[in-house]
């Protein structure tokens, strides 16, 4: 995946809101709604709202800055920093060895580099590791590429493995199917059922690392990436509905979006701003059933002013004034 900044278009020093608003001018235009002609539209959209899931939480975006998460937001393994550079009366390489890293998994520490070690003499990988973890490498085998049984570090019976998927807000209202890759380097296929909570989680059992007491599990936690047009509540959803002046104040039947397509809806005249409709039935559906659609109507005025509009609002200013705020004094 692409640097989050360059998916979002943002610089590193871009505060929380450039990048709030970076994604939602990006969200309108690379809706798979707006685009349904392209098919890597849903694609495109999906890599936006990686993207802010890290850029948008303040800790996922500080680790990435530091180097910790990648840009699909998975840990990265660095080695064992310090280590290679002449080792005083350890026999070390010095700066010309090539320093190897090593990752730990199902079978324990493996190299993953090549060439010199930078290691040597009595301070060996396997004397570091006995150091770390304060306990012999039993069962290890000399020299790199040692493996280690659970029991030398204490692990429990079986092992668990977690790993997170973000999925959209339509997916999450008609369920889907993702494919993970696991931090073992498996990759799985997710069934995501209808109505999922925000950051539930989804037990794959007997997916895990395998130990002496049988495989353990695969822990998904699933987030729901932000919508540019629905915020949701519970089941419920929520929409700014703007309206023009004239809708407002004569009345008129509008079109509102819906995560299952545009419906009509009648705005009574007289209608003022922050007035709330209820389309039932067109939220999301859970565990205590489908919820409701409540679109808040807010009157927008024409960009760039109106003369004729000022005009009749300064007539209408002397013939017939009002105070609206008589409650609040």
């Amino acid at each position: 995946m692409r640097d989050p900044y360059d998916v979002l278009g943002v610089q590193k020093s871009a505060n929380a809101d450039d990048v709030k608003r970076a994604y939602r001018k990006l969200a309108k235009k690379l809706h798979p709604d707006a685009n349904k002609n392209d098919p890597k539209a849903a694609q495109r959209f999906a890599e936006l709202n990686s993207a802010y899931e890290i850029l948008g939480e303040d800790d996922k975006r500080r680790a990435f800055d530091r180097g910790e998460i990648d840009a699909e937001g998975k840990p990265r393994f660095r080695g064992f920093e310090g280590f290679g550079h002449g080792h005083p009366g350890g026999g070390g390489a010095g700066r010309e060895g090539a320093f190897e890293s090593f990752t730990f998994g199902p079978e324990g520490f493996r190299r993953s580099g090549g060439g010199r070690s930078g290691f040597g003499g009595g301070g060996g990988f396997e004397d570091i590791i006995k150091d770390m973890f304060g306990g012999a490498t039993r069962g290890a085998r000399s020299g790199f590429g040692s493996a280690f049984e659970p029991e030398d570090f204490g692990a429990a019976p079986s092992r668990d493995i977690q790993a997170s998927v973000t999925i959209t807000l339509p997916e999450a209202a008609s369920g889907t199917t993702k494919r993970v890759h696991l931090p073992s380097g498996k990759d799985v296929e997710v069934k995501i059922p209808v109505g999922l909570a925000d950051g539930q989680q989804i037990r794959l059992r007997g997916q895990g690392l395998s130990g002496p007491g049988g495989a353990g599990d695969v822990l998904i936690s699933v987030s729901i990436a932000a919508h540019p047009l629905f915020n949701r509540d519970g089941n419920d959803l929520r929409l700014e509905l703007p309206v023009t002046l004239y809708e407002a104040v004569l009345g008129a039947k509008v079109r509102v979006p819906t995560l299952t397509g545009a419906v009509d809806l009648a705005i009574p005249a007289g209608s003022n701003s922050g007035r709330t409709f209820r389309l039932k039935g067109k939220g999301l559906k859970g565990k205590s059933g489908q919820g409701d659609l409540y679109a808040t109507i807010r009157i927008a005025l024409p960009e760039g002013g109106d003369p004729e509009l000022e005009e009749l609002m300064r007539r209408w200013q002397t013939q017939k004034p009002y105070n609206p705020r008589t409650d609040l004094d």
